[in-house]
């Protein structure tokens, strides 16, 4: 009888004993396998004024919501992390372990997340410490870079520039993946998914040394195909341009000596040798080294493109930056 009366009263006590709340056991494999996919971030939005407040109501009041829409986030939170988060206490509610493990990086992240979807501010090139990424060739650097970098020295002090060289082929690509912020191609190589912005056309005149016999005045075409010529071959090796296709649809050849892969090592050659080049103004121009004349042939120009991918397109930096370069050219 006294075993049956003491199991009775144990029973007894523990029907009496309210039940703990469980919020992890009986969903274990869904706090485990927790992914952010799964979360409305707006709930973090409610833990975190939760952590600051201790409070549903006052939690409610900062949020602007109604106190049991608070509560059931709560609920919801509880779920998704298996943990009670808040437990009631004699002044308020008390942080569980995990909540307090959540409150400093929880912080730090909405901190981040109202920044990045923050609107830009304004660009200010005199305190700004960007680097930018252009893809360019000899000619692009000496015509369009070279006359904005002065400004830009003084403008935006503290910004870098790093000039890359790739290949026409190469551009698109490094651009949609951040390797480059913008490049300069001619308007035949220039991919077409990019934003382009026309700097300028060129033409080409004849050019070689000064005091050069046979550029003392115009020469004729019979002439000008008798000449020693350079060329400026990019892809390397080439002895065919756009001259050579506008005196094949005439029948006439002229002869290629020297074929070189950058415009800048041509105009040394010019300076240097009797070897004359057909060759974009701008880059003869006012060049008190060389002996320039049009040439007796016309041959097609070119128009030169800044060009650059749709991830800058409205970045105020990138912007800046564009219009300082348009202006310089």
């Amino acid at each position: 009888m006294a075993n049956s009366k003491s199991s009775a009263s144990t029973g007894a006590r523990a029907a009496a004993a309210p039940s703990a709340p469980v919020y992890a056991s009986n969903t274990p494999s869904r706090a485990a396998t927790f992914s952010l996919r799964q979360l409305d971030l707006n709930l973090l939005v409610t833990l975190d004024a939760l952590l600051i407040e201790h409070n549903v109501t006052r939690a409610a009041e900062r949020l602007h919501l109604t106190q049991p829409t608070v509560s059931l986030q709560l609920a919801r939170l509880r779920d998704v992390f298996g943990d009670p988060l808040l437990l009631p206490g004699p002044r308020g509610m008390r942080p569980t372990a995990r909540a307090d493990e959540l409150r400093e990086p929880l912080q730090h992240a909405l901190t981040a997340l109202n920044q990045a979807l923050a609107p830009s501010t304004p660009f200010d090139p005199a305190l700004s410490q960007q680097t930018w990424r252009a893809a360019a060739f000899d000619y692009s650097e000496f015509t369009v870079l070279l006359p904005a970098l002065a400004g830009l020295r003084t403008s935006a002090p503290g910004t870098r520039l790093a000039v890359l060289q790739t290949t026409p082929a190469r551009v698109g690509r490094m651009a949609e993946q951040g390797e480059i912020d913008f490049a300069f191609l001619i308007g035949a190589e220039a991919p077409p998914d990019l934003h382009r912005l026309p700097l300028f056309k060129e033409r080409y005149v004849l050019a070689g040394r000064v005091g050069h016999p046979r550029l003392q005045r115009r020469p004729t075409l019979a002439q000008f195909c008798k000449l020693d010529h350079v060329i400026a071959s990019p892809d390397g090796g080439g002895f065919h341009g756009v001259t050579d296709t506008a005196l094949s649809e005439r029948g006439l050849t002229r002869r290629v000596a020297l074929s070189v892969p950058h415009f800048l090592f041509l105009r040394s050659v010019l300076e240097s040798t009797d070897l004359v080049a057909m060759v974009p103004s701008r880059l003869v121009r006012d060049n008190p080294a060389l002996q320039v004349v049009e040439p007796p042939i016309e041959v097609p120009g070119f128009e030169m493109l800044m060009l650059w991918h749709e991830r800058v397109h409205r970045d105020p930096a990138h912007r800046w930056l564009r219009a300082h370069i348009a202006g310089s050219v």
